[in-house]
């Protein structure tokens, strides 16, 4: 599913699930990621068991650490950040969750799934905690061809993002683990150079 392009509501995924059950004794609903993660698996199990159905859920690798991960990012690293925030960027109501702000306000690294829609108000929150230094990587279509990376901070993501033009799906992650980063390390250092000679 994409934002405003579904090919079926989350409803007819439920009730497809069932039917299929009832009809052929098995279903497999795959998922990318971890189904337990923003990924509504418990919305599909509490449906389909509603009818008498069986589940098993077997447990996925979610893109919050994956994703990261895939670029050098460790999203814990001892004596830089000793916990993490995973955080949707977009409400079931489509506003912005309010746990971004008390994020904001931690030093822990903050991750956020399908907030790119709302990234001028995550950056405002961060600003706000007097947080522009803190380094920001976005990273749209990890792990596929279709990978972008931008690297940058908090008050100059922004642009990054225009320039590079980047959109959803993508991932944000804040925090001092991205500079720690060898892969971004290059991308970092290089924004870094930009900057100062402005």
């Amino acid at each position: 599913k994409k934002i405003g392009n579904h090919a079926y509501t989350q409803d007819q995924i439920n009730q497809l699930i069932v039917d299929n059950a009832l009809t052929y004794g098995n279903v497999v609903r795959l998922k990318g990621g971890d189904p337990f993660i923003f990924g509504r698996g418990s919305e599909e199990v509490d449906f389909a068991e509603s009818f008498g159905i069986e589940t098993i859920v077997v447990p996925g690798i979610s893109s919050v650490v994956a994703v990261p991960a895939s670029q050098g990012i460790s999203i814990t690293k001892r004596g830089v950040s000793e916990s993490f925030w995973a955080i949707t960027g977009t409400t079931s109501d489509r506003k912005l969750s309010s746990d971004v702000a008390l994020a904001a306000q931690s030093s822990a690294t903050v991750v956020i799934l399908m907030g790119m829609h709302k990234l001028p108000q995550i950056i405002d929150l961060f600003q706000k905690e007097s947080k522009g230094e803190l380094p920001v990587a976005i990273i749209q279509n990890g792990t596929t061809s279709e990978e972008k990376v931008g690297v940058g901070t908090v008050d100059s993501i922004l642009e990054v993002v225009k320039a590079k033009k980047l959109s959803s799906p993508a991932i944000i992650v804040l925090g001092e683990v991205v500079r720690e980063s060898n892969k971004l390390k290059g991308f970092y250092e290089e924004f870094l150079s930009k900057e100062i000679t402005r």
